[in-house]
């Protein structure tokens, strides 16, 4: 039980730390277990979702940390800008 409460509060500090990164945590958390279910179940609802989730993290992200004050690009910049280029070639290729 000590894990599991240890577990709980490092999540409610995070949230109440950083919410708009614990969001974009649990956006791209439930994106990964959609895609995973997509890829057992191959219904597009699926990938549908968990495609919206991601770009709507990512664009979380770049707003994040655009407002932020760093000057100069990072990782994070660089991963969700790829995210979105996926996601939207995944998009048009299911509306093929």
């Amino acid at each position: 039980m000590e894990p599991l409460q240890f577990w709980w509060h490092t999540v409610t500090m995070s949230a109440q730390y950083n919410p708009p990164r614990f969001v974009e945590l649990v956006m791209l958390t439930l994106a990964i277990i959609l895609l995973g279910l997509w890829s057992m179940t191959a219904e597009w609802p699926y990938l549908v979702l968990s495609l919206s989730y991601i770009i709507g993290s990512s664009f979380s992200i770049l707003v994040r940390e655009s407002i932020g004050p760093q000057p100069q690009f990072q990782l994070t910049h660089l991963t969700a800008v790829l995210l979105l280029i996926i996601s939207f070639y995944s998009f048009a290729e299911l509306m093929r």
